[in-house]
């Protein structure tokens, strides 16, 4: 009898992983997509970041790993965009894009989970709100690191923050930050399918 419940178990446990595997990877592929969909959808002069909301939901769904995964992912595919920041600095440029993604990925995750049990939508509507800011926040970081010198001759004797801020951020980060928001509601459906299709 223990050795059918533990078979049984087994099987059970294998079913999830194949699940986990397939949504994750799907996920990936959204999120590819959606990235690469980014350099032609403008918000006026500025492109956005649609990505960010797949991460959301696979790193609520499968924990912060699944998020840093999808971060990942979408980190590897701005590499694509960032010509001439490669062009200053290659290993500088690489680290900035795959760390930003990475680490806005496993904030989702962590946040989610560390209010999931209080309230269901703040923690989707927390992790939505985190991922932008830990993307854009290490991009900036980034900046101060490995660009300054290029970004202040890009600001032309202005202020080289100010141009951080309003040239390279500008609209972009509040429109995404805007999206996350907007979304916050159909993730939560999602996720909530999700959570049902898991058991």
């Amino acid at each position: 009898m223990s050795e059918n419940v533990k078979i049984k178990t087994e099987a059970q446990a294998k079913k999830i992983d194949v699940k986990k595997l397939a949504f994750i990877a799907l996920m990936t592929a959204i999120t590819a997509v959606l990235q690469v969909l980014s350099g032609v959808i403008q918000f006026g002069p500025f492109s956005i970041t649609l990505a960010l909301t797949p991460i959301v939901v696979g790193a609520a769904l499968y924990g912060w790993k699944a998020g840093a995964w999808l971060g990942l992912v979408f980190g590897a595919v701005t590499l694509t965009n960032a010509g001439l920041f490669l062009a200053i600095n290659a290993p500088g440029a690489i680290a900035v894009c795959l760390l930003k993604g990475v680490l806005a990925g496993a904030a989702a995750g962590l946040i989610y989970k560390l209010l999931e049990k209080k309230n269901a939508y703040v923690a989707v509507i927390a992790a939505a709100i985190v991922c932008p800011l830990v993307n854009t926040g290490v991009f900036i970081l980034g900046c101060l690191l490995f660009f300054m010198e290029a970004i202040t001759a890009w600001a032309d004797g202005g202020n080289a923050f100010a141009f951080i801020f309003v040239g390279l951020i500008g609209v972009n980060f509040f429109v995404e930050f805007g999206v996350n928001l907007v979304l916050s509601p159909v993730v939560f459906r999602i996720i909530q399918i999700g959570k049902k299709v898991k058991v």
